[in-house]
Protein backbone atom coordinates (compact mmCIF):
# COMPACT_ATOMS: atom_id res chain seq x y z
CA UNK A 1 0.00 0.00 0.00
CA UNK A 2 1.12 3.46 -1.16
CA UNK A 3 1.17 6.36 1.53
CA UNK A 4 0.98 9.44 0.56
CA UNK A 5 3.19 12.28 1.50
CA UNK A 6 1.56 14.50 4.40
CA UNK A 7 0.67 18.12 2.25
CA UNK A 8 2.76 20.94 3.49
CA UNK A 9 2.04 25.03 2.94
CA UNK A 10 4.37 24.92 0.34
CA UNK A 11 2.87 22.07 -2.08
CA UNK A 12 -0.44 23.01 -1.21
CA UNK A 13 0.19 26.46 -2.60
CA UNK A 14 1.48 25.62 -5.69
CA UNK A 15 -1.01 22.81 -6.14
CA UNK A 16 -4.17 25.24 -5.24
CA UNK A 17 -2.03 28.19 -7.38
CA UNK A 18 -1.60 25.97 -10.34
CA UNK A 19 -5.10 24.65 -10.29
CA UNK A 20 -6.73 28.29 -9.76
CA UNK A 21 -3.94 29.39 -12.96
CA UNK A 22 -5.52 26.59 -15.50
CA UNK A 23 -8.85 28.08 -14.47
CA UNK A 24 -8.03 31.70 -16.02
CA UNK A 25 -5.81 30.11 -18.61
CA UNK A 26 -8.91 28.47 -20.32
CA UNK A 27 -11.27 31.39 -20.14
CA UNK A 28 -8.48 33.80 -20.82
CA UNK A 29 -9.32 35.65 -24.42
CA UNK A 30 -12.54 34.79 -24.50
CA UNK A 31 -16.26 36.76 -23.80
CA UNK A 32 -16.26 37.13 -19.97
CA UNK A 33 -19.05 37.59 -17.47
CA UNK A 34 -17.88 40.89 -15.32
CA UNK A 35 -19.39 42.74 -12.86
CA UNK A 36 -18.40 45.69 -10.92
CA UNK A 37 -16.95 46.16 -7.08
CA UNK A 38 -17.00 49.84 -7.81
CA UNK A 39 -16.78 52.25 -10.69
CA UNK A 40 -13.77 50.70 -12.42
CA UNK A 41 -12.98 47.68 -9.91
CA UNK A 42 -14.24 44.38 -11.84
CA UNK A 43 -14.43 41.03 -11.16
CA UNK A 44 -15.02 38.03 -13.79
CA UNK A 45 -16.72 34.66 -13.18
CA UNK A 46 -13.20 33.78 -13.92
CA UNK A 47 -11.93 35.04 -10.04
CA UNK A 48 -15.03 33.43 -8.42
CA UNK A 49 -14.02 30.10 -10.17
CA UNK A 50 -10.13 29.98 -9.88
CA UNK A 51 -10.74 31.10 -5.88
CA UNK A 52 -13.43 28.42 -5.61
CA UNK A 53 -10.67 25.71 -6.24
CA UNK A 54 -7.85 27.18 -4.60
CA UNK A 55 -10.15 27.53 -1.13
CA UNK A 56 -11.34 23.67 -1.66
CA UNK A 57 -8.01 22.60 -2.42
CA UNK A 58 -6.67 24.53 1.03
CA UNK A 59 -9.61 23.96 2.78
CA UNK A 60 -9.18 20.15 2.21
CA UNK A 61 -5.47 19.71 3.45
CA UNK A 62 -5.38 22.36 6.23
CA UNK A 63 -9.13 22.50 7.59
CA UNK A 64 -8.68 24.12 10.51
CA UNK A 65 -6.67 27.20 8.74
CA UNK A 66 -7.92 30.43 8.32
CA UNK A 67 -8.54 31.75 4.91
CA UNK A 68 -8.75 35.33 3.59
CA UNK A 69 -9.53 35.55 -0.12
CA UNK A 70 -10.56 38.68 -2.30
CA UNK A 71 -13.81 37.44 -3.68
CA UNK A 72 -14.87 35.49 -0.49
CA UNK A 73 -13.28 37.22 2.25
CA UNK A 74 -12.52 36.04 5.66
CA UNK A 75 -13.12 32.38 6.22
CA UNK A 76 -14.20 33.27 10.04
CA UNK A 77 -12.39 30.59 11.90
CA UNK A 78 -9.78 31.67 14.14
CA UNK A 79 -6.36 30.10 13.87
CA UNK A 80 -2.65 31.14 13.90
CA UNK A 81 -2.60 29.85 10.51
CA UNK A 82 -3.43 32.12 7.44
CA UNK A 83 -4.01 32.41 3.79
CA UNK A 84 -4.50 34.97 1.87
CA UNK A 85 -5.15 34.87 -1.70
CA UNK A 86 -5.61 36.81 -5.13
CA UNK A 87 -7.06 33.87 -7.42
CA UNK A 88 -6.49 36.64 -10.14
CA UNK A 89 -4.67 39.88 -9.46
CA UNK A 90 -4.71 41.93 -12.66
CA UNK A 91 -8.33 41.34 -13.45
CA UNK A 92 -9.11 44.53 -15.57
CA UNK A 93 -6.26 43.34 -17.57
CA UNK A 94 -7.85 40.14 -17.97
CA UNK A 95 -10.96 41.18 -18.92
CA UNK A 96 -9.70 43.21 -21.74
CA UNK A 97 -7.75 39.98 -23.14
CA UNK A 98 -4.16 41.99 -21.55
CA UNK A 99 -2.23 39.82 -20.95
CA UNK A 100 -0.68 40.40 -18.01
CA UNK A 101 -2.15 38.36 -14.64
CA UNK A 102 -1.59 36.43 -11.85
CA UNK A 103 -2.34 34.11 -8.86
CA UNK A 104 -1.12 34.73 -5.38
CA UNK A 105 -0.91 32.98 -2.71
CA UNK A 106 1.06 33.67 0.88
CA UNK A 107 0.82 31.48 4.28
CA UNK A 108 0.94 33.11 6.96
CA UNK A 109 1.28 31.85 10.67
CA UNK A 110 1.32 33.31 14.05
CA UNK A 111 0.59 36.62 12.66
CA UNK A 112 4.24 36.03 10.37
CA UNK A 113 4.10 35.52 6.47
CA UNK A 114 6.26 32.17 6.22
CA UNK A 115 5.43 31.45 2.29
CA UNK A 116 4.71 33.55 -0.84
CA UNK A 117 3.36 31.53 -4.03
CA UNK A 118 2.85 34.24 -7.65
CA UNK A 119 1.68 32.50 -10.64
CA UNK A 120 1.65 33.93 -14.13
CA UNK A 121 -0.19 31.71 -16.11
CA UNK A 122 0.33 33.19 -19.59
CA UNK A 123 4.32 32.63 -19.32
CA UNK A 124 3.54 29.99 -16.83
CA UNK A 125 6.30 31.12 -14.30
CA UNK A 126 5.91 30.38 -11.14
CA UNK A 127 7.71 32.21 -8.08
CA UNK A 128 8.09 30.92 -4.80
CA UNK A 129 9.59 32.46 -1.54
CA UNK A 130 10.01 30.70 2.07
CA UNK A 131 10.90 32.18 4.69
CA UNK A 132 14.82 31.87 5.46
CA UNK A 133 15.29 29.62 2.62
CA UNK A 134 15.23 32.58 -0.45
CA UNK A 135 13.17 32.65 -3.89
CA UNK A 136 13.48 30.98 -6.71
CA UNK A 137 11.65 31.57 -10.56
CA UNK A 138 10.54 27.90 -11.70
CA UNK A 139 12.81 25.88 -9.41
CA UNK A 140 16.05 28.92 -10.64
CA UNK A 141 17.29 30.64 -7.75
CA UNK A 142 16.62 34.39 -8.03
CA UNK A 143 17.25 37.37 -6.23
CA UNK A 144 17.21 41.76 -6.40
CA UNK A 145 18.82 43.76 -8.62
CA UNK A 146 22.01 45.58 -7.77
CA UNK A 147 20.85 49.12 -9.16
CA UNK A 148 22.06 51.65 -6.39
CA UNK A 149 20.03 55.00 -7.99
CA UNK A 150 17.07 56.13 -9.16
CA UNK A 151 18.88 57.22 -12.26
CA UNK A 152 19.80 53.59 -13.00
CA UNK A 153 16.07 51.98 -11.70
CA UNK A 154 13.14 50.81 -13.38
CA UNK A 155 10.41 50.99 -10.80
CA UNK A 156 6.66 49.77 -11.14
CA UNK A 157 3.91 51.62 -9.62
CA UNK A 158 -0.06 51.61 -9.90
CA UNK A 159 -3.06 53.64 -9.51
CA UNK A 160 -5.69 53.86 -6.95
CA UNK A 161 -9.38 52.65 -8.13
CA UNK A 162 -11.10 55.59 -5.35
CA UNK A 163 -10.59 58.58 -8.24
CA UNK A 164 -10.27 60.90 -5.47
CA UNK A 165 -6.94 59.66 -4.41
CA UNK A 166 -5.80 59.68 -8.11
CA UNK A 167 -3.90 62.61 -7.92
CA UNK A 168 -1.25 62.77 -5.58
CA UNK A 169 -0.41 58.86 -7.36
CA UNK A 170 0.27 61.15 -10.33
CA UNK A 171 2.29 63.63 -8.62
CA UNK A 172 4.21 60.26 -6.94
CA UNK A 173 4.25 59.31 -10.55
CA UNK A 174 4.99 62.70 -12.36
CA UNK A 175 8.22 63.23 -9.78
CA UNK A 176 9.81 59.87 -10.40
CA UNK A 177 9.57 59.61 -14.28
CA UNK A 178 12.17 62.57 -14.28
CA UNK A 179 14.55 60.79 -11.49
CA UNK A 180 14.62 57.36 -12.99
CA UNK A 181 15.51 55.23 -15.76
CA UNK A 182 11.56 54.52 -16.40
CA UNK A 183 8.62 54.02 -14.96
CA UNK A 184 5.90 51.38 -15.98
CA UNK A 185 2.20 50.81 -14.80
CA UNK A 186 1.31 47.17 -15.60
CA UNK A 187 -2.09 46.70 -13.73
CA UNK A 188 -1.12 43.43 -11.59
CA UNK A 189 0.93 44.30 -8.48
CA UNK A 190 1.29 40.64 -7.25
CA UNK A 191 3.38 40.60 -10.58
CA UNK A 192 5.28 43.27 -10.10
CA UNK A 193 6.71 42.89 -6.39
CA UNK A 194 8.02 39.20 -7.52
CA UNK A 195 9.75 41.28 -10.66
CA UNK A 196 11.21 42.93 -7.76
CA UNK A 197 12.31 40.27 -5.80
CA UNK A 198 13.51 38.24 -9.64
CA UNK A 199 15.55 41.28 -10.23
CA UNK A 200 13.37 42.70 -13.60
CA UNK A 201 12.76 45.61 -11.67
CA UNK A 202 14.47 47.53 -9.07
CA UNK A 203 11.30 49.36 -7.22
CA UNK A 204 7.61 49.06 -7.12
CA UNK A 205 5.24 51.37 -4.70
CA UNK A 206 1.50 51.65 -4.50
CA UNK A 207 -1.29 53.03 -2.53
CA UNK A 208 -4.77 51.68 -1.51
CA UNK A 209 -3.52 48.14 -2.18
CA UNK A 210 -4.96 44.68 0.02
CA UNK A 211 -3.43 41.79 1.73
CA UNK A 212 -3.94 39.83 -0.92
CA UNK A 213 -2.55 42.13 -3.65
CA UNK A 214 0.95 42.22 -1.51
CA UNK A 215 1.55 39.05 1.35
CA UNK A 216 3.43 36.76 -1.59
CA UNK A 217 5.10 39.54 -3.02
CA UNK A 218 6.50 41.07 0.16
CA UNK A 219 7.71 37.73 1.29
CA UNK A 220 8.91 36.96 -1.76
CA UNK A 221 11.20 40.57 -1.80
CA UNK A 222 12.07 40.08 1.52
CA UNK A 223 13.60 36.67 0.98
CA UNK A 224 15.31 37.83 -2.63
CA UNK A 225 17.79 40.08 -0.08
CA UNK A 226 14.94 43.62 -0.62
CA UNK A 227 13.59 46.02 1.29
CA UNK A 228 9.54 46.41 1.68
CA UNK A 229 8.27 49.65 3.48
CA UNK A 230 4.72 51.67 4.08
CA UNK A 231 5.18 54.56 2.12
CA UNK A 232 6.63 56.62 4.19
CA UNK A 233 9.09 54.41 4.97
CA UNK A 234 7.62 52.94 8.17
CA UNK A 235 7.26 48.99 8.92
CA UNK A 236 5.49 47.12 6.55
CA UNK A 237 3.02 45.12 8.21
CA UNK A 238 0.34 42.54 5.90
CA UNK A 239 -2.61 44.45 6.85
CA UNK A 240 -0.78 47.81 5.37
CA UNK A 241 -3.15 49.31 2.45
CA UNK A 242 0.16 50.59 1.31
CA UNK A 243 3.50 49.23 -0.03
CA UNK A 244 7.06 50.44 -0.97
CA UNK A 245 9.16 47.51 -2.07
CA UNK A 246 13.03 47.58 -3.31
CA UNK A 247 16.29 46.56 -4.17
CA UNK A 248 16.85 47.59 -0.38
CA UNK A 249 20.05 49.91 -2.03
CA UNK A 250 17.74 52.80 -4.02
CA UNK A 251 14.80 52.43 -1.05
CA UNK A 252 16.36 55.53 1.07
CA UNK A 253 15.95 57.63 -2.19
CA UNK A 254 12.45 56.43 -2.97
CA UNK A 255 11.22 57.32 -0.02
CA UNK A 256 12.50 60.32 0.28
CA UNK A 257 10.62 61.41 -3.55
CA UNK A 258 7.81 59.54 -2.71
CA UNK A 259 7.60 61.85 0.69
CA UNK A 260 8.30 64.86 -1.14
CA UNK A 261 5.40 64.33 -3.89
CA UNK A 262 3.29 63.98 -1.03
CA UNK A 263 4.34 67.25 0.31
CA UNK A 264 4.33 69.32 -2.45
CA UNK A 265 0.83 67.95 -3.36
CA UNK A 266 -0.90 68.74 0.20
CA UNK A 267 0.81 72.85 -0.32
Amino acid sequence: MTTLPEPTPLSVAIEAARAGARITRRGFGRAQRVSHKGLVNLVTERDRRSEAEIVRIIRAAFPTHAILAEESGASGVRSEHRWIVDPLDGTTNYAHGYPVYCVSIAYERSGRLELGVILDPIRRELFVGQRGRGVTLNGRPVGVSRAETLIESLLETGFPYDRGRMQIALDQFIRLAFRTQGLRRAGAAALGLAYVAAGRLDGFWEATLSPWDCAAGALLIQEAGGTVTRLDGAPYHVDSTEIAASNGLIHPALIVELEAAKAAGTR
